[in-house]
């Protein structure tokens, strides 16, 4: 399955080449690179299939990538009490399609303009451009992830509007080429993961609820 984001990179680079080899036949170098755009976008936006695990009170990882951080959190932008953050760094290998932690409502979006710095880096959660999207379980429960982006990643995209429903796992926005997900939960969640760890957007477990 491919994201919606992608087709007009996979169209634009096959209708290049096409273009490319009618007009000029010996031009082929030059259609190769379309038809390698086509391809990279193919692999690029691919939007698999992801099935939460069963059980109550889990946060699943919004986001494929490798852990950076995993630990506490002071009060700050997106939460007013002390907490937990979990950041994510997604890679230009990563599958780039956000899904969310939890389910329920969503009660904020919040972008913010900002700088392009390695989205690796701890800095990056404060200081590059980011939408901030928070969701208040059935529970009562109030969970936070961050979309980040990162030097190469200048496309935020959020499916998400203040007040709609959302179900754990679904597909909630992407970042495209390279970027950061932070996810702020409250300090009674027990984490599930540490830093260095690979999760899977949709499926690893990165905290509890108790």
């Amino acid at each position: 399955m491919l994201a919606p984001e992608g087709w007009p990179f996979v169209i634009g680079g096959a209708a290049f080449a096409v273009v490319v080899h009618l007009l000029w036949p010996r031009g082929i170098p030059l259609a190769a690179l379309g038809i390698l755009l086509s391809l990279f976008s193919l692999w690029f936006f691919r939007n698999p299939d992801r099935t939460p695990p069963p059980g109550t009170g889990i946060v699943v990882s919004p986001a494929d990538g490798r852990i950076v951080y995993a630990g506490e959190s002071p009060p700050g932008r997106y939460a007013p009490v002390a907490g937990k953050r979990v950041s994510i760094f997604m890679s230009g290998f990563d599958v780039h399609v956000n899904r969310a932690p939890v389910s329920g409502r969503v009660t904020a979006v919040r972008y913010h303009k900002g700088e392009f710095h390695i989205a690796s880096v701890d800095k990056a959660s404060l200081m590059n451009e980011q939408n901030g999207v928070t969701i208040v379980t059935p529970e009562g429960r109030t969970v936070t992830y961050v979309q980040i982006a990162g030097m190469v990643a200048r496309r935020i995209v959020c499916d998400l509007k203040e007040g709609d429903a959302v179900r754990q796992g679904q597909r909630v926005g992407m970042i495209r080429f390279g970027s950061r997900l932070d996810l702020y939960l409250p300090a009674e969640v027990r984490l599930s993961v540490v830093s260095g760890d690979r999760v899977r957007a949709g499926e690893s477990v990165v905290g509890v609820f108790p």
